[in-house]
């Protein structure tokens, strides 16, 4: 297979024509990494390689890309480069140079969740341990992430008693008023204990006379 035309295409792409008939188009990174030009001869093995690492640098361009407006997990990016690129190992190989350059850390993200789900939004252990999994973290690394905010979860649910569900816990016989306040809490992902714990307290810390 012989390379019968090396032009420049678009910017940093070059239009390389094969055998006068078929065209790939190549970064300029590509040409001068396998030293492209016209009247080469290349294998069919060593086209492959050309349009394998062409391929290559595309996903690899396009991850940056995505990084510029959100962190991703090593799945969440693995699964969205192969829903464009459809070529599984390459995607995985893309996620492996992205991990060794320390540019998506599945810790680091879950950490960063960690504080998101549990400071801003003042999820309980449950949901904010759902919510990063959902992300493609793993099991233990979304445990490992939420660990320092062992003694947080128990602020964070009276503080969610005290301000967001305080207007509908001004009478404690008022039962469906406090069911409706403890099963918007189950949905935050606290458990039934620690809710009847808390709604126990708030009201004697607040109503007794």
């Amino acid at each position: 297979m012989e390379i019968t035309s090396v032009a420049k295409y678009k910017g940093s792409t070059y239009e390389v024509e094969l055998d006068n008939e078929r065209k790939i188009y190549l970064h300029a990174d590509i040409i001068a990494d396998f030293s492209i030009r016209s009247g080469m001869k290349l294998e069919r093995d060593e086209l492959r390689k050309v349009i394998y690492a062409s391929n290559f640098r595309r996903a690899y361009q396009r991850a940056l890309y995505l990084l510029d407006y959100r962190d991703y997990s090593r799945k969440e990016m693995v699964d969205k480069l192969v829903s464009n690129y459809k070529n599984e190992s390459l995607c995985i190989a893309v996620a492996d140079k992205l991990e060794k350059n320390g540019i998506i850390d599945d810790e680091r993200y879950a950490e960063k969740l960690a504080r998101k789900f549990v400071e801003t939004k003042k999820f309980g252990y449950r949901r904010a341990k759902r919510e990063i999994i959902r992300k493609g973290i793993g099991e233990f690394t979304a445990e490992d992430a939420l660990e320092p905010y062992a003694e947080v979860f128990g602020e964070n649910l009276m503080t969610l008693l005290e301000t967001k569900h305080a207007r509908f816990l001004t009478d404690k016989t008022d039962r469906k008023s406090v069911e409706k306040v403890k099963s918007a809490l189950v949905r935050y992902g606290y458990g039934f204990d620690e809710i009847n714990r808390a709604v126990r307290e708030y009201f004697e810390s607040y109503l007794e006379d």
